[in-house]
């Protein structure tokens, strides 16, 4: 809102200063700048109404230390997270812009989805919560929509690399001194790949033996990628929120990392620079993922050890869904294994831990394990590790994976 006040102060009455808000750099520090004051700020006034309203978690002892003083904390902390988020975008994002719809409605559709899930549990007092099929549910019907908004609608769109040839159909685009020619701006459903040196992969290739019109079916196998990356990411980020500031800390590095992603492709100049996929309007995401890098960060001056407040299912899906799309729209998806690498591992664990104490009970008549427990921060946990020596050593591995994907750019 305050951008479109101050774009029509500007026009109208050339108020000194106004101009400012045309710059993302600017917005997004404001977004960032909000969302900590909002999260630190007001994080403290909603955690004191989750503890009158007695929404509090409710522990089953899984044997592991200090667990059990952890029974009654607050939940349901990803409002925090959430409203932080919201709140800074609404006021400096431009909202007309269809990346920042996308992610706003994301943030709506996977915090209900979470909010559900928490609401069950502590209020219905169900420990299950809401059906793992609701969720699913959940997670494929805003993969779908985010699919077919990246396949169909018409401002998302993506630019190639200059013209080499003189017939091609080309626009001039200033850049510095001398002037670049681009192709116009084109629907595609191409992706890049990670340490590749020609690295755009396009999904329609996948089909071409459907024959010459192969590329108007291209959303059969877009929107179902986007589902699985969606519901992947989502319940990954979920099944790392075991112990105090993981999740959050953890996701608040991968954050920044899709930043830096989006301003480089949003940019021309940047983009044309690094030699990579210019997609026209991206830039405006970065003010988006700048409030919510700043809520996650907000939100662990509460959640870090000892925590003060979980985030819950609330926060946990909402936040795994936000990740995977902004992975999606700034065309990063297929670096997921990479960037989001804790989430990952956490997810393996389990898949492995499952499957194999399945196999061996099937086999040999009792189920064996791989993992003392998992998710895999529980294994550190039964290894006699602290739960903050844990976290701390799972942020640095984050680190380490956020500079090697952003090295990417140039490292093919």
């Amino acid at each position: 809102m305050l951008y479109y006040l101050f774009e029509y102060l500007e026009k109208q009455y050339q108020l000194t200063g106004a101009s400012v808000f045309q710059f993302i750099t600017f917005r997004a520090a404001l977004a960032i700048i909000l969302s900590l004051l909002f999260s630190t700020i007001f994080g403290k006034k909603i955690i004191t109404y989750l503890q009158k309203k007695q929404v509090g978690e409710s522990v089953r002892d899984l044997g592991l230390d200090g667990q059990m003083e952890k029974a009654g904390t607050p939940t349901m902390g990803g409002i925090i997270i959430i409203l932080a988020t919201l709140v800074p975008v609404l006021l400096v994002a431009k909202l007309d812009n269809i990346y920042v719809i996308m992610l706003i409605v994301t943030t709506l559709w996977m915090g209900l989805v979470g909010f559900t899930d928490d609401y069950i549990k502590v209020f219905k007092k169900d420990k299950g919560g809401l059906s793992g099929k609701f969720k699913v549910l959940g997670q494929v019907g805003l993969g779908i929509f985010v699919g077919a908004i990246m396949y169909f609608h018409p401002d998302v769109t993506i630019k190639q690399d200059v013209v080499q040839s003189e017939t091609a159909i080309v626009q001039t685009v200033s850049n510095g001194d001398a002037e670049k020619q681009i192709r116009p701006e084109e629907k595609s459903t191409k992706t890049t790949i990670p340490f590749v040196k020609n690295n755009e992969f396009d999904y329609a290739d996948l089909i071409t033996w459907l024959g010459d019109d192969y590329a108007k079916y291209a959303w059969l196998i877009f929107i179902p990628v986007v589902i699985f990356i969606v519901t992947a990411v989502s319940n990954g980020a979920n099944l790392t929120d075991g112990i105090d500031g993981l999740a959050a800390g953890s996701s608040a590095i991968i954050v920044f990392a899709l930043a830096i992603f989006a301003f480089v492709a949003g940019n021309i100049n940047f983009s044309d620079y690094l030699n990579v996929m210019f997609i026209p309007r991206l830039g405006e995401l970065v003010v988006f993922i700048a409030a919510f890098a700043g809520a996650l960060i907000g939100f662990l001056w509460y959640n870090t050890y000892p925590a003060q407040v979980f985030m819950g299912d609330t926060g946990s899906l909402t936040i795994g869904g936000i990740i995977a799309v902004i992975a999606i729209a700034v065309r990063k998806e297929l670096l997921i294994p990479v960037l989001c690498g804790i989430f990952f591992a956490e997810s393996l664990s389990v898949i492995m831990q499952v499957s194999w104490f399945k196999y061996t009970r099937k086999k040999y008549g009792e189920g064996r394990r791989i993992f003392k427990m998992s998710p895999l921060h529980h294994h550190y946990q039964k290894s006699g590790y602290h739960e903050s020596k844990i976290v701390t050593r799972f942020w640095i591995v984050g680190i380490f994976l956020a500079i090697l994907s952003i090295v990417t750019l140039k490292l093919r």
